[in-house]
Parts: C-alpha cells; structure tokens; sequence
C-alpha cells in the first residue's frame, strides 16, 4: 500500500483501516489515543469518559450518564431538574428538604424556581402572600406592613391613613397638622393666594392659614409715613399715638426729617414735628 493510500492514527501512526476512528479539528484518532488525549475525567468515578459513553457537563465539570445523580438519594439528574450547593449536585426534591425556606403562611417548603416574595428573613408562595384586610394575593404590587399583618396600599388606606381635610384623600408619606385637622403638604396653602405654607411662616384669622404677605395686606395696621403694612410678624417696630402708627424708622419730623423715636415732639393738625421746628411755627 503506497504512502497516499494510507490512513493513519495521527499520534500513534496505527492504520485505522477498517477500524473505529474519531475525528477532531479535521485530525483522525484512534479511540484509544483520542481517549488517553482528550477525554474527560467523570466527577463521579474518576474515570476517563470514553468513546461509547455519554459525557454529561455541567460548569466545566463532566459525568458518566450513569454517574450523574443526586449526591443525597443517588437517584438519576439524567434530563431532570436539579439544583447547585457547594458542589454538590441535588435533585429538586432534596434540595428543597435541606435548604429551601418555608411559607410562613401556609408552612410547606417554596421548591426552587417557584415564584416567591421574601421580605425581612421570611418567605412566602406568591400565592399565599396576601393582604390582611381583602386576602387577596399581593403580588408584586406595593404593600405597607402593620403590626404583624401586610396590606396592599389600597386596604392600608381605607383602615388606616389620615384623610386630607382638604382634598378628602389618604395621606401615605410624610403631611402636616393644623388645628388639629390633617393636611398633605401640598394641599396646605394661603386661603388669600394659595401658595403652599409647608415649611413656611404663617399666621392666622378665624381659623384660616395665611402667608405673612396676605395677613398684612388684608389686616395689618399701615405706616402713616410709607403707607405700607406694619406687622410685627416680621419683627418690625412701629411707633403707636392716636390710633395712628409709624415703623420706628418712619417715624420723623415732618419738615427737617430728624428721627423722633425717644425724643419729645409736637403735633400740627396730621403733621408730626420736633420741638425745634415745631418752636418755629
């Protein structure tokens, strides 16, 4: 037989004429040489995964069909459903016998791959996980806890939130008090311009809120001087004499200007004056 009719090993150089051979990046071998070269070691029993078997992998890790079973109850993970810990391969059932968590509902074990809701250590079929007011399935809706209960925050509403006094509706986060009524923050506003007064200063009359602006617009005293409003809300000073008022730095002669706070001064008809000017008249 010529040289180019030969069909060779390509490690041992054995003629694989008219025998088993495998093929590897377009490269033939003899099953013994492509065993002792490329087959994997079973996890189960040490040993190569040869030609006429089956190699099961699992993360870069290779089984005998034979050998790949549950570490606990050896029963076969062949085209099952298994799980991973520490190594370890486990069939579903005891995986979830030995470290799957417990409904706290209902207290059966939460198999893996169920859909499940966890919060605060415990876990819960999602369908056993129910609002404590309706018992309907909270899902992955919003829930507020209470207690020892779960609401969905519609129910939490209705048996628990304050009532906004003016938009008649539940106050969730955060809200402000006045006169002993509840109030959202953005509902609490200026019964004269209707800005909102959370976080602001204000006062009131006959029980309605007002801003600083509107109080002393609508009823502060005005400065005989400037003609603004004078409120002490803001601190201002004023100077009070015969049902009229002055801010302290209003409050001056009438011809020469000269400040008459803690000075004597004189009267013409409206017209304020200090002794000097008012000598001079």
């Amino acid at each position: 037989m010529s040289t180019s009719e030969r069909f060779d090993c390509h490690y041992c150089k054995d003629s694989l004429l008219g025998k088993k051979y495998i093929m590897k990046e377009d490269t033939q071998y003899c099953t013994k040489c492509y065993e002792n070269l490329f087959a994997n070691c079973c996890e189960g029993c040490s040993l190569a995964i040869g030609c006429n078997s089956k190699d099961l992998s699992y993360k870069d890790r290779h089984w005998h069909d034979q050998c790949f079973k549950c570490a606990k109850c050896s029963r076969s993970l062949v085209e099952k459903a298994f799980a991973a810990k520490d190594d370890l391969l486990l069939c579903t059932e005891c995986y979830a016998n030995d470290y799957s968590s417990k409904c706290a509902t209902c207290k059966k074990t939460v198999m893996p791959g169920s859909r499940k809701m966890e919060y605060k250590g415990n876990s819960w079929h999602e369908t056993c996980f129910l609002c404590h007011r309706c018992q309907q399935p909270i899902g992955t809706k919003s829930f507020i806890p209470k207690d020892t209960g779960y609401f969905c925050v519609p129910c939490f509403e209705k048996q628990f939130a304050y009532q906004c006094c003016a938009c008649k509706k539940a106050i969730t986060t955060g809200g402000v008090t006045y006169q002993d009524k509840p109030w959202h923050r953005e509902c609490f506003l200026c019964i004269g311009c209707r800005k909102q007064l959370s976080g602001q200063r204000f006062t009131s009359r006959e029980d309605y809120p007002y801003c600083l602006e509107c109080f002393s617009n609508l009823y502060a005293k005005k400065c005989v001087g400037c003609t603004k409003a004078i409120t002490s809300l803001a601190g201002a000073k004023y100077i009070s004499f015969e049902e009229r008022q002055w801010h302290s730095e209003c409050f001056t002669c009438m011809q020469c200007s000269v400040s008459l706070v803690g000075r004597g001064f004189l009267t013409q008809r409206d017209n304020i004056l200090c002794t000097d000017c008012g000598r001079e008249k």
